[in-house]
């Protein structure tokens, strides 16, 4: 099974949209914060604009600083920042298995806020780990149990997880 960047970002906040997803369960796609973050990407940072598809990962912008590759994942908010962080550093990670040396940029443009990311050893290590726990997860064949967590506020799964039934 191919892990994708979508895979690692909601593994570090919710393992049970996880399973969904690998499972083809559709989110509500009205919900209102989907449509902001489709917004957002589609509306800002129009000048370093090169969204691109690589294998199974696709980044919001590449850029090239000098000898420099910097590629740049965009989100609505720094809330999830463990979670956007992994999902950058898995997106290096992948071109590094390719041969190709970058360093990556978060960008909020909400915010007016940059990271810099760069992959290290710990890192490293750390996705290799929730790569391994993502497949084991896929292979379960219920999701997990919900848990009441803060992200379910604005999650475009929540009538699934919590509708009383």
């Amino acid at each position: 099974m191919d892990v994708t960047g979508t895979h690692i970002w909601y593994y570090f906040i919710c393992k049970r949209e996880v399973w969904l997803l690998i499972h083809n369960i559709a989110a509500d796609q009205d919900d209102e914060n989907i449509d902001l973050g489709r917004f957002i990407n589609e509306h800002t940072y129009k000048r370093n604009k090169r969204e691109i598809l690589i294998g199974n990962i696709k980044v919001d912008r590449v850029r090239k600083e000098g000898d420099q590759l910097i590629i740049g994942e965009v989100k609505k908010s720094s809330r999830y920042l463990e979670s956007a962080r992994y999902q950058l550093l898995f997106y290096l990670q992948t071109l590094r298995k390719m041969g190709i040396n970058a360093s990556g940029e978060l960008l909020f443009p909400e915010e007016k806020k940059t990271e810099t990311i760069n992959l290290d050893n710990e890192s490293d290590q750390r996705l290799n780990a929730a790569v391994e726990d993502i497949r084991k997860i896929a292979r379960q064949p219920i999701p997990p149990a919900p848990k009441k967590i803060n992200f379910c506020q604005k999650c475009a799964y929540r009538e699934y997880c919590w509708a009383e039934g």
